[in-house]
């Protein structure tokens, strides 16, 4: 077997050039980057296939990679042909991030040499500039960087990588070097005249093999065309095609097809070729020429053979129909087949002739209408049994979402797929394009569409999650508010559509700290759910106590919300599988409530299973990091402070780069590493980080928004440590009298600031202050969390601090030791707060010549 992703068959009648020669001389090196550029049709990527075979020939341990990177899409499955291909860890899991997977794979050197073939890699966006990652991704408007295709690209590594492209900038860009650039013009009259002996069934007359090689050119595409046209078509000679080519170039000059040469920078000898052949496979085969106009409408590569047989099929053509229709637009050049011959491409200028034929010939809309058709029946919903098609189909959505229809049906064709293609990106963690994709779903369809039809209201649903996804929570809630109110005046309160309307809103609810509204709904949701005996209710049922689970705790119900965690666990298990998303998104739920609770192992435990699995798939990047942030908090609770910030610093810097700088998960990695660096007594590291993300919590979500409320009681606290007491207080009541007035006097984010206010009164002298509330949130927390819960117990040790600091040395000893024991019972004796709890007592014990009781 080769090791090789190369999509074509080497070509028997290559004619070797002096380009292919360099190629290999720059090559050799290791670390090499060559690229090959000039126009398209000029034999870039020719010379490219034969230099890839001669490598597997010469070097059969060598690996040969092959990426068209005309898209970020067809790059993205270029790298996941390699994955699979060399089976590296994680090449079966769909939902994997392929890009760094592969790229750590190049990095490696025990995995030996490799070579890399990008091809058509043209546009500089792809490459070489930043992006916005939508307008959408802040109500402030800011800009992200997305990650760039050349960043994948190894450096010191075993490879070698070869690019073609039409452009010097991106080329020179890419290998760093003008040196290392081979400029590919057309073929001289030697090789071209040697391609024509390979190309035509008969002798060639040099005179008229001349003729034809100046009036096309040079050009090597032009002529393998122009070869193929004569071979196959009766008393067809070079002679008589020489003057088709003075008819038919006349005529396109008239129709302004010369614009080719403007959009991109081509000789318009391919698009006479490309006129004669058209015309004549039209006069010949009407279905082969409609095939053709079909497939100039996808994304050029990788277009699926099953998708085109299908459409056949609809109109009960045969198979034999389409592979003769096929034969033909392969025999004339017109389209290549892929290795497997499971899917074809088209040059980019044969794409771009036939486009502009469309649209002088006033079909190209009638062909739009017809594509976004196909496109909407082919492409799925992006459930996670549909990624891999989804994968595949995605550079051909976006085709068909760049090519807007005019024609009513079509336009709702065109809303549909963009509503998918935005619960795929969802789930892909690309929200800004999510948003957009929904965005788009929703004006079509209020245009088209009555302003109660069932399908806006799913449009309305997408853009809410894609906004909540991206923390724009007060927008989202507008949507969700939409939906809820015309689903029940349409539907009805009952109905299973506007019950998961409602779950929405309670999650977002419950995302906003708005939590006893979260319960008030769901409450709702399942008194009505309950009652139904469907496989959608039953499923909803299950997704409404996740959530309410989710609400318990976030109430401080811990017990509770474990309980009904393990329950929906066990459901979804039996129901869907341990290793399914909607499983894995559980556990991760059920963890979290076991870490309140202080039981760190099992949360522990739970959050590796998690990541075990996440970790295969190729595209659960966002989820990943989500989950090792969680991971993270467990080390940091669990006194292992180094892989605690290891981790925490890996999440945050790819949070950085994949989500943006201000999205809510970057977010909540910052906070969890100045969190970290406070355990560790880091202090000014810890400042300086929390009012970093105060200002950025400010900005995007607002003063009294839950997250800044963490991030002020996070900064009171490093204050506090850093013994500016006055600070913290302020900064401590601040928060205290907001959570009061919207949570409740005893809510355990209240209880918390109170806990921490007393903190600071204490180290300010204020004993009396401190002990009240003290006692008062002792008493709460053990109402609340249970006396064994490490808040509950802390309470205690600042408690028995307070009563040894005015003198009340037995009681202090008593409170203390029962803290102790408990640490002991929860943490373990070689927990770092357990042991600072020993450490204390015996302390005491020194200085106050008490015994142990």
């Amino acid at each position: 077997m080769l090791k090789s992703t190369v999509p074509f068959q080497r070509d028997d009648d290559f004619i070797s050039r002096d380009t292919l020669g360099a190629v290999r001389r720059m090559c050799t090196r290791p670390t090499a980057r060559a690229a090959l550029v000039g126009l398209g049709g000029v034999g870039k990527s020719q010379i490219a296939i034969e230099y890839a075979y001669q490598v597997l020939n010469e070097s059969p341990d060598t690996w040969v990679f092959w990426v068209h990177a005309e898209t970020q899409e067809r790059i993205n499955e270029g790298y996941l042909e390699i994955a699979k291909k060399t089976k590296m860890d994680g090449w079966n899991d769909p939902k994997a991030n392929v890009m760094q997977l592969v790229s750590t794979w190049l990095r490696n050197e025990a995995n030996g040499r490799w070579v890399m073939v990008i091809d058509s890699a043209d546009d500089a966006s792809v490459f070489l500039h930043d992006t916005p990652a939508s307008r959408a991704v802040s109500i402030t408007a800011s800009t992200t960087m997305e990650p760039l295709f050349s960043s994948f690209l190894p450096q010191p590594s075993t490879g070698s990588v070869l690019i073609t492209s039409r452009s010097h900038e991106v080329a020179y860009k890419l290998t760093g070097a003008e040196t290392n650039i081979v400029e590919v013009g057309p073929m001289n009259d030697q090789e071209a005249f040697a391609l024509l002996q390979k190309k035509f069934t008969f002798a060639v007359q040099r005179d008229e093999a001349d003729a034809l090689i100046s009036a096309l050119d040079h050009m090597p595409l032009a002529l393998t065309q122009a070869a193929a046209f004569i071979n196959r078509t009766p008393r067809m000679s070079i002679s008589r095609y020489l003057k088709e080519i003075d008819h038919n170039r006349a005529r396109l000059l008239d129709k302004a097809l010369i614009d080719i040469r403007r959009d991109v920078q081509a000789s318009n000898s391919i698009m006479t070729t490309w006129q004669i052949s058209f015309d004549y496979i039209r006069e010949r085969s009407s279905t082969a020429a409609r095939l053709l106009s079909l497939m100039c409408l996808f994304d050029r590569q990788g277009i699926p053979k099953s998708i085109l047989q299908g459409k056949y099929a609809e109109h009960e053509h045969g198979s034999l129909d389409f592979e003769h229709d096929m034969y033909m637009l392969t025999s004339f050049c017109l389209v290549k087949a892929s290795a497997d011959e499971s899917s074809f491409e088209m040059h980019g200028l044969v794409q771009f002739s036939m486009k502009k034929w469309l649209e002088l010939n006033n079909e190209l809309e009638y062909w739009k209408e017809i594509y976004v058709a196909l496109i909407d029946k082919s492409f799925p919903v992006g459930r996670p049994e549909n990624w891999s098609i989804c994968q595949t189909l995605f550079p051909h959505t976006q085709a068909a979402l760049d090519n807007h229809p005019f024609d009513a049906d079509a336009l709702e064709a065109w809303a549909s797929i963009s509503l998918k293609a935005a619960g795929y990106m969802g789930e892909m963690g690309e929200y800004s394009k999510a948003y957009k994709h929904a965005l788009d779903s929703l004006d079509v369809r209020e245009i088209l569409l009555w302003p109660e039809d069932p399908d806006i209201f799913d449009s309305l649903n997408s853009v809410g999650v894609a906004l909540s996804r991206l923390g724009r929570y007060e927008e989202a809630k507008t949507m969700y508010q939409r939906a809820v109110e015309a689903k029940e005046r349409v539907l009805g309160a009952d109905h299973l559509d506007t019950l998961t309307s409602m779950l929405n809103l309670a999650s977002l609810y419950n995302d906003q700290g708005h939590w006893t509204g979260a319960e008030k709904l769901l409450q709702q949701v399942l008194e009505v759910v309950r009652k139904t005996e469907s496989e959608a209710g039953r499923c909803l049922t299950l997704s409404t106590l996740t959530t309410l689970a989710t609400t318990h705790s976030k109430l401080g119900r811990s017990v509770k919300a474990a309980e009904l965690g393990l329950q929906v666990l066990k459901a979804r298990e039996t129901e869907l599988g341990t290793d399914h998303p909607t499983t894995l998104t559980v556990k991760c739920n059920l963890a979290s409530t076991y870490s309140h609770q202080g039981r760190f192992n099992e949360a522990e435990e739970l959050y590796l299973q998690v990541l075990k699995v996440r970790g295969l798939n190729l595209h659960a990047e966002t989820e990943i990091l989500v989950t090792k942030a969680h991971l993270a908090s467990i080390y940091k609770a669990q006194g292992r402070w180094t892989e605690a910030e290891n981790l925490q610093l890996e999440v945050m810097s790819t949070s950085k780069t994949k989500l943006g700088p201000v999205h809510p998960d970057t977010f909540y990695a910052m906070g969890n590493l100045a969190g970290i660096y406070w355990t560790q007594g880091r202090f000014s590291e810890a400042e300086a980080l929390q009012l970093q993300l105060l200002d950025l919590r400010k900005a995007t979500l607002g003063e009294e928004h839950p997250s800044t409320l963490d991030t002020k009681c996070s900064l009171a606290a490093t204050y506090w440590s850093l013994e500016r007491y006055e600070e913290s207080e302020a900064l401590t009541l601040e928060v205290l009298k907001i959570r009061t007035a919207k949570l409740g006097d005893e809510h355990p984010l209240t209880v918390d600031n109170k806990a921490n206010l007393a903190s600071t009164y204490r180290d300010q002298g204020r004993f009396k202050d401190a002990q009240q509330l003290e006692e008062v949130v002792l008493k709460l927390r053990k109402e609340t969390l249970g006396e064994a819960h490490p808040s509950t117990l802390g309470s205690m040790g600042n408690l028995a601090v307070t009563y040894h600091r005015q003198g009340w040395v037995e009681k202090a000893f008593k409170l203390m030791e029962n803290c102790y024991e408990g640490h002991v019972r929860v943490l373990g004796e070689g927990h770092p707060i357990t042991v600072r709890y020993r450490e204390g007592l015996e302390k005491w014990r020194r200085e106050d010549g008490q015994g142990t009781r």
